[in-house]
Formats: C-alpha cells, structure tokens, sequence
C-alpha cells in the first residue's frame, strides 16, 4: 500500500431520517479514524440512470477506496441493481453478488459489517464457536445468510430459522448461541433461551413508548439467564461501524495494489 489515505464514498438517496443519522455516524467514525469522507446526496426522486452514473464515476475515482450506498433505497430503484453497480474491490458493505460468492466458498474478500461485527464480539467475549449450536433469527441476504455462513466456518452447527419455522421457542432454548434479527420488538423472551447462552441482538425498532429504541430481544428479562447479551442501542451497532472502517482501509490496499 501507498502513502495515499483511504477514502470513504456514501450514497444517501432520499431523504430517510433514519438512514440520515446512520450515514452521518459513518462518517463521522470516518473523521476520527483520518479516512476521507466523500458523501453525496441525491433527491428521492433520482433515476436510475443518476444513481448509476454517479457510482460509475466513483467506481472509477482513485482517491475513493470504498462505496457505500445506505438501504433501504426510494421504492423506483432496485436494490440488489444497485448494490451490483459497485465495484466488488471497493464494496466495503460486502453485499455484492462477488462479495457474497467469495464468503459461500471460503474465499478472501470484503465481508459484510455487521455479521462481521458479531463473530467479533464472540470472539472478544470468549465464546467457543467450534462445535457449538448457533441458532440465527433472519434469513436476509443483508445479514441472515452471511451470519449463517460466518458461523459456519468458524466450525458452529447453524439453524437458520425463519417464519415458516416450526416450535421457534424450543429450537431458541437449544441454542449455545442465538443471534435475532427480525426486527421484531423484544420477541426473544427468557424462556427461549438456554442457560449460559451467547445472545446477539441485531434488531433496532423503533417504539412510541420509552425507551423509544429497542432491540429484538427483551434484555432486561433475558440478561439474568444469558452468559453473555449485546444492549440495543451499544451493542452490535458499533461493531458495524468499527467493520465498516476496516473494510475501508482492506479495500484501500487491494485497489492501490
């Protein structure tokens, strides 16, 4: 790698409240850590040829190391269209179809963040992945499918589990890991899990009532039975961050050869 400083390009499209702050907090994290910052913002009404175009020129840009354009998209534009314009060099979100295929089959690359993030709180706290039974909540390609893969080759029995799932509650209590991410409020209830177990709460809803941000599992019930319990907020979201800057600075390696 050369002296050159790795740069950050995000893409906010629309005008989202949530994926403002978001956005605002990568690049905020991207100040502290001295990575350049080129943010730009397009109305909610831009086409796809707009978008496009403008992630050719970044793809094409030097000072630019990695691009991330932050979901969910205006309804007119395709996500996983979007997601494929960028360049799998410099796809620090790690949600190209490149990206996806090079974690599938074990090979190096930039993976996404927040399954990222997890495997390293798992790791930090000491949990023991070989041979343990990991139960994940979500089957998104956003982060279900990669948790699950993630989880997979640091040795883990994994269940994805899903909707259609039967007896939810009991496959939960078997889990020496269980990772949720549905988005659905304080679904995870003390009696699904196991004793001991490593609870990793992805979710982030939104509620009328205080405290307002909750995550997918009731942490004030189930922390007395956990071993070990991620907060919402303060918990997994930081981790993103923190993968987000490295995958920045991976990405700035490989394109500078």
């Amino acid at each position: 790698m050369t002296g050159e400083t790795p740069g950050l390009a995000t893409i906010l499209i629309g005008d989202d409240p949530a994926s403002a702050v978001y956005v605002a907090a990568k690049r905020r994290a991207c100040g502290e850590a001295g990575i350049r910052s080129f943010h730009h913002e397009l109305a909610a009404s831009a086409g796809r040829d707009e978008v496009h175009g403008l992630i050719d020129r970044l793809n094409r840009d030097p000072r630019v190391s990695g691009i991330l354009c932050q979901l969910p998209l205006p309804p007119h534009l395709d996500p996983a269209e979007t997601t494929n314009r960028i360049a799998p060099d410099k796809d620090v979100d790690g949600l190209t179809v490149a990206s996806a295929g090079r974690l599938a089959v074990g090979l190096d690359g930039l993976r996404p963040c927040t399954p990222s993030g997890v495997m390293h709180l798992l790791e930090d706290a000491g949990v023991e992945l070989r041979g343990a039974l990991a139960v994940v909540l979500g089957r998104s390609n956003l982060f279900g499918k990669p948790m699950a893969q993630m989880l997979l080759a640091a040795d883990a029995t994994v269940v994805a589990c899903h909707r259609r799932t039967p007896d939810l509650p009991g496959l939960c209590r078997q889990a020496d890991v269980l990772v949720a991410a549905v988005g659905r409020p304080a679904l995870v209830q003390a009696d699904w899990v196991k004793p001991g177990a490593a609870v990793i709460d992805v979710g982030i809803n939104r509620t009328p009532s205080s405290p307002g941000l909750v995550g997918d599992v009731d942490f004030e019930a189930v922390a007395p039975v956990a071993g070990a319990i991620t907060p919402v907020p303060g918990g997994v979201g930081p981790m993103t961050i923190a993968c987000l800057l490295r995958n920045t600075l991976q990405a700035a390696r490989t394109t500078s050869g």
